[in-house]
């Protein structure tokens, strides 16, 4: 597992359009720029390469809560899963977050998205005290 690298950014895209349907190069250029507490791992196998990526950063006091280490997403190639590349990413970004004296981690999931659900459950994680909200804003 590394950093991720501007070199990278055709793989990010690739996989993340192969899991998703939709291509977003923007997204994901935007997302290589350096910020302050944002993390971007890339987890490689010696045999295949590129095998899946990591982004998370820490985010503070949004709706009162304390600083904590949030995980925006998580892909491995689905040839190389249950293979620990993603718990290696996850307890990559999980240890930087750590580093920066964060002691809780969050993300968010679709409640129909059985297959990342079990894998953040298997990680630990369990439903936190927040709820989301939301509203579909018609035209």
């Amino acid at each position: 597992m590394r950093n991720v690298a501007a070199s990278d950014l055709p793989a990010i895209i690739d996989l993340d359009r192969r899991l998703t349907g939709v291509a977003k190069p923007d997204y994901w250029k935007a997302g290589l720029a350096p910020q302050a507490d944002r993390f971007f791992l890339v987890a490689e196998t010696a045999d295949r390469g590129f095998a899946g990526f990591a982004i998370g950063e820490i985010r503070a006091w949004e709706f009162g809560s304390p600083p904590a280490g949030w995980i925006f997403a998580i892909q491995v190639d689905p040839e190389l899963r249950q293979g620990g590349v993603g718990t290696a990413l996850f307890d990559g970004l999980c240890t930087r977050f750590r580093a920066q004296g964060v002691d809780r981690v969050r993300t968010m999931v679709d409640r129909r998205d059985h297959l990342i659900l079990s894998f953040f459950r298997a990680q630990g994680l369990t439903a936190g005290p927040s709820l989301e909200l939301e509203m579909e804003l018609k035209p």
